[in-house]
Formats: structure tokens, sequence, C-alpha cells
């Protein structure tokens, strides 16, 4: 059978416009691989992104009734929102692109969503739909176990290495056992049910995810992770890079230490006291680099996270493309860890607070010491992240404005609010605070004022 119009394996052209003829002829009924939808519905989302993801992809025509007639869905950044919080609910749904499409002079939303070669989506509530024809079957029983089995990703960090239980570190053992909350009693099983050894065995080989937190040094004895840090000088020329190595908890912190060092601070006087101002956020730069090790693909030859300080910005750039779902458009949305096991231990030893936080925490930290906000890039091969230092305030204005963040946030009103922060720069300056300018810089509309 043809893939349709926007399917990911269908026409490589995809159009903005269709004329109704088109349209009629491209889509004339639902299929396998194609749904229609009326309205945007969540429960309608969801189980058409959870089926298609199961059963080779397709396509969900949203602004079109099951009978084929166009009735028109505004595609405004409102529902284009709507849409990525919706297959954000989805579990493990396979990668997805929005295309607002008009229809003759009606415009709909187009919501393609792929297939998933490993693994398998499911609904909100649990359910794992599969598409047959032109409609959704829930799989129980027999059918569901062996859909599962069959789906049952490799994953990288779950591989073997050559090290065994017994050649880890005891006082890397002994932070992730007190970590979780372990008693000494079976720790091979513990280790082996969190992903980190092969077999509940001390004789078993540790996974790739148990060398990277519990060897001293996974990178130089295996080759796995690291991260390379190059200084560049004022005329865009690299230094000697430096390599550092250690278990993933201790590299991710020993990196965040040597880049906060390296970028410097600026020197400021806050109400006749000076201070040194770090030029970019210690958050932003720790979850930078937290979430490159991380997330990272760690397929052999690979090589480690990079991570280039340039006189106005810090570049952190891990091997391997965004994981799953995850796409440049809905990175706070969507989260989909490439290496769960990883994730989970380093959560448990504090690395990271709460998990699939990592982007949100970058760009509230830069927003909250009135930095321009981090920029995101893909190219399919590496993830990469750049902090800029460039700013529309003064170090001086930054300083003041954080004293007060810090203030508020060790009383008991709490963090300021970036509008707050705004309104104090506003009357750092000296501006009129007219009630317009309120408004503006709050983002609220006179009856909401009111």
């Amino acid at each position: 059978m043809a893939h349709p119009l926007f399917h990911e394996a269908g026409p490589a052209r995809r159009p903005a416009t269709l004329t109704p003829e088109r349209f009629a002829r491209e889509f004339p009924a639902e299929t396998e691989h194609v749904e229609f939808g009326r309205t945007l519905l969540a429960e309608h989302v969801h189980e058409n992104v959870t089926a298609f993801s199961n059963s080779g992809g397709g396509v969900i025509l949203i602004g079109v009734r099951h009978d084929g007639a166009v009735v028109g869905q505004d595609a405004n950044e409102a529902t284009l929102e709507r849409l990525h919080g919706l297959v954000a609910q989805v579990r493990d749904p396979a990668g997805y692109a929005l295309h607002p499409v008009t229809v003759g002079d009606t415009p709909i939303v187009v919501l393609a969503v792929g297939h998933r070669e490993e693994g398998f989506a499911q609904t909100p509530d649990g359910r794992l739909l599969v598409r047959r024809g032109g409609s959704n079957v829930r799989l129980l029983g027999t059918e569901l176990a062996d859909f599962v089995a069959a789906q049952q990703p490799a994953l990288r960090e779950a591989t073997a290495v050559g090290p065994t239980f017994a050649d880890a570190d005891p006082n890397l053992i002994e932070s992730v056992r007190r970590s979780r909350r372990w008693t000494v009693v079976k720790l091979p099983e513990r280790f082996h049910e969190a992903g980190l050894l092969t077999a509940p065995s001390k004789d078993a080989p540790l996974t790739v995810a148990g060398a990277l937190v519990l060897l001293p040094d996974a990178a130089g004895t295996l080759g796995l992770g690291g991260v390379e840090v190059v200084r560049f000088d004022d005329d865009g020329a690299p230094r000697e890079p430096r390599t550092l190595t250690g278990p993933a908890h201790v590299l991710i912190d020993e990196a965040s230490r040597a880049v906060l060092e390296a970028f410097g601070t600026d020197s400021v006087t806050v109400r006749e006291q000076p201070h040194e101002l770090p030029r970019l956020p210690e958050p932003a730069v720790h979850e930078a680099i937290a979430n490159a090790v991380i997330h990272r693909s760690y397929e052999p030859g690979t090589g480690p996270v990079r991570v280039e300080i340039h006189p106005d910005r810090v570049v952190v750039r891990s091997p391997g493309g965004l994981p799953g779902a995850v796409t440049l458009d809905n990175l706070r949305q969507q989260h989909a860890p490439r290496n769960p096991a990883l994730a989970e231990t380093l959560l448990r030893l504090g690395v990271t607070e709460v998990p699939g936080s990592g982007v949100d925490a970058i760009i509230e930290a830069m927003a909250a010491h009135l930095l321009d906000a981090p920029t995101f890039a893909d190219d399919g091969e590496h993830v990469t992240v750049e902090l800029s230092s460039a700013s529309e305030t003064s170090p001086q204005e930054r300083a003041w404005v954080a004293e007060m963040s810090q203030r508020a946030a060790e009383s008991e009103r709490g963090p300021l609010a970036d509008a707050e922060r705004a309104l104090l720069l506003m009357a750092l300056r000296g501006e009129v605070l007219t009630n317009a300018k309120v408004r503006d810089a709050i983002d609220v509309d006179v009856p909401t004022a009111r």
C-alpha cells in the first residue's frame, strides 16, 4: 500500500496548500495510515498517535470529518502548542511533525506520526494500540505479550563491558547503595535490577551504565564517555584540548567547575559592596553538561562530549541526535531518555533533581540572570547547546537584580518571576512605571489586569 502525503515514507514534497479536489484524491478515506479528526480531542490524539507509532506510522488530519469533509482547524500557535502537549502525554511515542495546511481557503493541521522500530507506545492510561485497516485495536493477552517481546529495544547502556561487579570501586558502590537506600544484603541483585549489572552475581560483567558510575575511569579504560574541554582565544584559535574523565556524577561536577572557572566573572559593585558576577549561571552550565553526559549516545566510536569555551559563549556538543519523539520543536514537552538506567542512577545521586527537566532548567537559569536565551541544534549526529553571555543588560544591572532575587528567594515570598525581574530592572533604570508599561512587562491585557 502506498504511503500517503505527509507520511515519513510518502512523497518528499509536502505542500502547504491543497485544492479541495487534490485533497479528496490524496485522502479519499480513513485507512491503515490515515485518520480524520473533526476537532482537536485529547483522547483521539492519544489513541491515534499510539496506534500509528506501533504500526508503521500515519497521518492525523485535524479539521476533517470522518466522511472526509473539510471543516477546518486553526493552525495558530495555541493549537500547535496544545498538540505538542497532547503528544507528550503519550508514553514513548514515535517521532512526529506538525504541518499547517490550507485546503482551498480552509486551514487544517496534519499531525504526521512516525514508526517505532524498537519499543512501543502506550496511551496515557497504559493501553497498547495498533492500527488495523482504518481502526485502532487494543492488544491483550498472548497477542500483547508477543508484540512486546518482539519490540523489546536493545539499549546500548544495557550491554556488557569487560569489568565485573568485583572490579568496581568499593567507594562508588557504596555511594550508589546509599543513594538508593539499599541494605548490604544481595547487592548484586539490586545493581542488576537497576540496570548496572548484567546478572545478579558479583562475577557478572557491568553494563555500560554500570561502568559509567562504578569505575573510576570508564573513559580511559573502556573508551566510554569523558568530556573534552577546549578553550578558544579571541582570534578564534583553539588551545590544546583537555579531556576530563571519571565516574559520570563526578565528571559532570568537575567539568562544570572547569568551565565556569575558565569563562570567568565580571567584577561589579552593588550597594558599595564588590561582587564577582559569574558570566554564565552555574545551573545552566551544570544542566547543559549533565544533559549531554546522561542523554548522549554511547555507541562505539562516538567519542567524548565536547565543551567549547569561546570568549562570548560556551558550546556543549554531545554525540547522537535527539532520541525518540524529541525534536527541537518539542524539547520542553517531550522526554525520551536514551539511557534510562544511567539517568535514574544520577538522579538518585543528586546530579539532577527532576527527570526530564534539564532543558527547562537551562532556559530558566539564563532568563533569571537576564542573559540571552540558549539555543539548541540537532544535526542528527550531535545535539548542541549554546550558552551566550550576551544580554541587553549590563553586568551591574544583572548583579543588582540577582541580589534582589536572592533576597526574595530567602524570604517568605519566594523566588521572583521573570516579569517581576523585568519590573525591577525598569525601576533601577529610573523608568516611569505606567499601567501600560507594567501590563506590557508582565504580558497581560487590560481586562486581565483589571
